[in-house]
Parts: C-alpha cells; structure tokens; sequence
C-alpha cells in the first residue's frame, strides 16, 4: 500500500512537472545593465532554455512539504530546461536541497518560495559551510545557472519599498507587498531571532547558500527575512547578483541578528549590483580570500556598511581579500559606510559567539569611491583592534594581516551624532602592517560641520580629514 501511494503520488508530480508549458507564460530572461562599471569578466550569456519546461507542482497549502517536486523538477530540467514556479502559487520546502548538481538551467520564480519552521530540524540537517558556523537551507551550486523572478513583480515591490520598510513587518503594508512580489524567497526568519535570542549559540541557517557556483545569474529576486545572511557566497566564481531587493525585520523585541545582504568567501569575479537592502547587519561584506569583487549601484539602510572582514580571526589561518572595486554607493541610518575590520594578535571577544584573534594575511587594492551618506556613524572605519577594547594590549599585539594600498574617495552627506565630531576612523595597531591609505574629496561632514578623523599610527596621513588622538570608540 505504502508504495502504491508513493507510485501515485510520483505519477502526479510527473504530469505536472514534465509538461511543455501549456497555458503558462514564462518570464523573459532579465538584461543586466552594469553601472558605472563592468565586471573584469564577460557576464555570463548562454542561449534560450524554453524548449523543455518543467512546471512545478505545489500542495498550495504553506505547510506541506514541496521539496520533492521541486527537486524532481530540477533533475528533470536539468541540462538545457527552463524550471517554472509559476505566478500565484506557493511553495513550502521543509527538506535539506543540495542542488549542487545544477547546469545550463533557467529557474524561473513567478510565485513565492518559504521554508518550514521547524528549527530542530533545520538545526540537525542544514549544509554546513564551516566558517563562523554558516550553514544553510539549501547549497546551490553547478555551472551556468539563471535563477530570476519577474521584472515588473520585482519591479512592483521595489517601488514600494522605503528606508524604513524593515521596521514594519507583519503590518497590512508589508502584507500587500508581499502579495505584490513575485520571484520571493522568505526564510521565515521570525522564529530563528526569538529562537537564537535564547540561545546566542542556535545555529541559523543562510537563506540563499552558495558553494561552487560558476558562470551564473540571480536577478529580479525578493528576499524576505532570512534567519541570518541573506546569501553565502563560497568557492563561486564569474557569478552576478542583479536587482535584488532584500528586507526583514522582528515583530517581537529579538531582533533579527548577523542579517548580511551578501557575504562572500573563497570566491572571485562576483559582481553585486542595482539592488536594495534593508537590514540590520553588513550590506555587503567580504569574508577570507575574496578577490576581483566588484559592488555597485546599491541602496543600503540600516546596515553596518560595506564591510571587508572580520578577518585574521583564526591563528594559523592566511586570509586575503584583494582587488575589490565598490561605486555608486547610498547608506543611511548605519554604523558605517565603508570599514575594512581586522583582528589584532591577541585573543579578543566581540561577544559570547564571535571571538578571535591571530590570523595573518592581507588586505589590498581596495578603492571605496562614490559614496553619500546619511545618518551613518563613521562615514569610513579602518580597524585592526576588532573584538579588541583595549587599545593599549592591541598595539602590544599588532595584527599580522597587512592592510595596505587602500582607497577612499568622492564620499558626500552627513554622519549621525554618535562620534560628534568624529566623521571616521583609521585605527593601525602598527604602522608597519597598515599603509598607503588615502582619502580624498571627502565632503562628509558631522551635524555640526566637523571633518574631523580618529587616527592611529597613520605615517602617510593621505587623508583628507583633520586627523585627531581623540578616541571615541568603535562598532
């Protein structure tokens, strides 16, 4: 009987899933339109995928699992096919998907996708990645892979969202753009802040993982309240990320925690860019041997800036994050706009679950150019005494990851009241690992006028800035 049912039930995804699109409209494919710049590497650019399509099957009810169809359809599709989710339907995944397998595929997302909340599950299931204890829903990865939603539904919901959007989920507001937005992704995050703000060590599952991604696009992409980081992005190379339009807040007092827009690692030739980002962590952050990154056109509220690091955490470890080009930048209501952020040599805290301390490596040819600010408590921060309060121990024990040939310019706004006068920081444990940093053309000013830079062992002092010893604390 057990395998009659299964038979039948397999029999029925088949003829949903196995069928040329009849009735269906598929979404075109999205043009990508880098600003100002473009990537060091031809976008990625294969032919039309719509002679075989694979419709997904769903229960429609957000509480039975989909996995199987959504995997069975992928398999199927798989090689040349183009996989539809199609508009107005719901998908609820409550299984581990390793969909490292995937190759010349379009998915194409019209309707919306959700994860189960069932973190035990989740907790004892979820890809591991290794690094800070990142795991994830599901690991995506394989070679020239398109996954998009729709231009005009991404399009719908980006127009409504505002600077202010993230703290106000569960509202009517956020209800009508959530039936507005096609192409979702919702890692239904509200019960990982409750569940990880009673237990700091809970681990929270990446919405969107990536490990070995290659030659690929995600565009025209609504991403709602992931448990932790919005994407992952390990051993990836020549992949671009396009008008994605990231939020999500708490409606309890746990707030959403480690909410990184993107966070890169192992990876090159990644390009992020023309996308909207509301959150409560790093926009976009650069994690151990990140290179050929390039950031631009991006909308960032909330965050904690543009971020290369944390690095130099684990002793014995040789990180480098190198060649990254990050334009055309707007943060508001943040802690920084650009930081590079360092461990120095000697173990350091920055709270119960994040500690570390004696890495070595480097940081190089950084150029942070073309950035407004708003309401952002250091315009710019350099530190090499992250997780390290003691300033004194932390130039005892300078790091032993090399900062050098790191540029800021055109940077324009004002920053908030916290580090008055303060507009940013440059903090070296030594001026023998850390040099060659300019700022010019900076026009960033406190609210009452001041241009004024916390310097430490800064021998150059290219900085347009009046530099002071005047120490007022870092994030």
């Amino acid at each position: 009987m057990k395998l009659h049912g299964f038979l039948t039930t397999l029999l029925a995804i088949i003829a949903t899933t196995v069928t040329v699109a009849a009735g269906y409209k598929l979404s075109s494919r999205p043009v990508l339109r880098p600003m100002p710049y473009n990537s060091r590497m031809p976008f990625p650019n294969p032919p039309a995928r719509d002679s075989k399509v694979c419709v997904v099957n769903t229960h429609g009810d957000g509480v039975t699992d989909d996995s199987f169809s959504i995997l069975f359809a992928l398999w199927d599709c798989n090689d040349g096919g183009h996989v539809l989710f199609p508009r107005g339907e719901t998908y609820t995944i409550g299984t581990a998907l390793d969909l490292t397998f995937l190759k010349h595929i379009d998915i194409d997302i019209q309707g919306r996708i959700q994860f189960t909340n069932d973190t035990t599950y989740w907790q004892a299931n979820s890809f591991s990645f290794i690094f800070q204890n990142v795991t994830s829903f599901f690991k995506l990865g394989g070679e020239d892979v398109w996954i998009y939603g729709d231009q005009n539904g991404a399009a719908v919901c980006r127009a409504r969202t505002t600077p202010n959007d993230a703290r106000y989920f569960g509202d009517k507001k956020e209800r009508l753009m959530t039936l507005l937005s096609d192409g979702t992704i919702d890692g239904n995050g509200q019960v990982w802040y409750d569940t990880y703000a009673a237990n700091i060590y809970t681990l929270r599952p990446v919405l969107v993982g990536i490990d070995g991604l290659r030659d690929s696009v995600l565009s025209n992409l609504v991403l709602r309240h992931s448990p932790q980081y919005y994407h992952f992005v390990a051993n990836a190379s020549n992949v671009v990320f396009n008008n994605i339009d990231i939020a999500g807040g708490s409606t309890s007092k746990n707030k959403a925690s480690n909410s990184d827009g993107w966070d890169t690692y192992r990876s090159r030739d990644v390009t992020i860019m023309n996308s909207v980002i509301n959150n409560g962590d790093d926009c976009v952050s650069f994690k151990p041997n990140s290179s050929h990154i390039l950031v631009q056109s991006l909308s960032c509220t909330g965050s904690h800036g543009i971020s290369v690091g944390s690095l130099g955490q684990y002793p014995g470890t040789f990180d480098i994050v190198e060649s990254l080009m990050i334009s055309n930048i707007t943060m508001r209501d943040a802690s920084d706009g650009a930081r590079i952020k360092v461990w120095p040599n000697t173990p350091s805290a920055m709270s119960a679950d994040l500690q570390g301390g004696g890495g070595s490596g480097r940081v190089s040819n950084i150029t942070y150019e073309d950035m407004r600010v708003k309401n952002v408590d250091y315009a710019i921060e350099i530190t090499q005494c992250y997780g390290q309060k003691n300033l004194s121990l932390c130039q005892q024990f300078p790091s032993e990851l090399v900062i050098e040939d790191i540029v800021f310019k055109r940077f324009s706004g004002t920053t908030a009241s916290k580090y008055e006068p303060l507009i940013a920081a440059f903090a070296c444990s030594s001026d023998k690992v850390c040099g060659n940093i300019t700022a010019t053309d900076i026009k960033v000013k406190s609210p009452k006028g001041k241009r004024q830079a916390y310097c430490l062992n800064q021998v150059t002092r290219n900085l347009d800035v009046e530099c002071t010893s005047n120490y007022k604390g870092f994030n």
